[in-house]
């Protein structure tokens, strides 16, 4: 089996690299090989590689940026994935898609379902969300997975950043009313496998959109917490940390201030679970 991974430096992608191992013949590309800000680039060397299944862990993330950058956005975010899907389908290979909680409005009181109408409050949830419907038109074998707060120890993400500036600063002032699950990239390449077994195994469950995110809840506050907590068992000295509403800092992109994602589906239809984000984090900082 041919795997193929877009984005290889990207934290998802990291991960894949060790998770996938042993599955087939693994080739991870970054922007040498596919450059997903010219979307009409990639169909040649896909087609000269074709794979029999490929990941796309190859984002726009930079969600702030994203409201000066739409079109940079855009053509990563939703015309590249578009073409993946449509030389996937051509291929006979199915598509795995990593998309966001981004694409919901954070509005609803209890955990967003794949049924749920999105209405992303930015340009970088609208063209993940773009990317989401394009896949879907093309009509081929595709898992459009949604993920939330993903960390690890690779790039920049909440954990790097809240590990630096807490033993930096003497006091962080972190926000406590936006509520998700925080997933690290570790969990999410190991489902990855799971699904990618299952469907090899031909026992595979409906193809579409679902929700990927690690078990329980807490506030990026709380998140901050448990990191704080982790330092002070390794007897390293933190920052006092202040609870704040989204209003006290303020960014260009507006955020969800409900990411909770209902990951039912997934586990109904192809039997994976993801474990509690307390117990990934820990896992994650061994």
């Amino acid at each position: 089996m041919k795997l193929l991974v877009c984005g290889h430096n990207g934290q998802v992608a990291q991960a894949l690299q060790t998770h996938l191992a042993g599955l087939g013949e693994l080739h991870l590309w970054g922007r040498e090989q596919l450059n997903m800000a010219h979307p009409a680039s990639l169909r040649e060397p896909l087609r000269r590689l074709a794979p029999d299944l490929i990941i796309n862990a190859a984002a726009y993330t930079a969600v702030d940026q994203a409201e000066s950058e739409p079109d940079t956005a855009y053509a990563i975010n939703a015309e590249s994935p578009c073409v993946l899907a449509e030389e996937a389908l051509r291929l006979g290979a199915p598509l795995i898609h990593y998309s966001t909680d981004y694409v919901f409005d954070g509005e609803k009181a209890t955990p967003y379902n794949e049924k749920d109408q999105p209405h992303p409050l930015g340009v970088y949830g609208r063209s993940k969300l773009a990317a989401e419907r394009a896949i879907a038109a093309v009509d081929g074998q595709y898992l459009i997975l949604r993920t939330s707060w993903v960390y690890s120890l690779h790039g920049r993400n909440f954990l790097l950043t809240m590990q630096r500036l807490l033993q930096e600063k003497p006091q962080l002032r972190v926000v406590d009313d936006q509520i998700g699950a925080p997933t690290w990239a570790g969990s999410i390449a190991a489902s990855t496998r799971e699904l990618i077994e299952r469907w090899h195994a031909g026992r595979a469950g409906a193809w579409g959109t679902y929700h990927l995110t690690a078990q329980g809840e807490t506030s990026w506050f709380g998140f901050a917490q448990a990191i704080a907590e982790q330092l002070k068992a390794q007897g390293l000295h933190c920052a006092e940390l202040l609870p704040i509403p989204s209003s006290e800092y303020p960014t260009p992109a507006r955020r969800p201030l409900n990411s909770r994602l209902d990951c039912s589906r997934l586990a109904r239809e192809w039997d994976v679970h993801l474990p509690h984000w307390q117990q990934a984090l820990i896992d994650c900082l061994k």
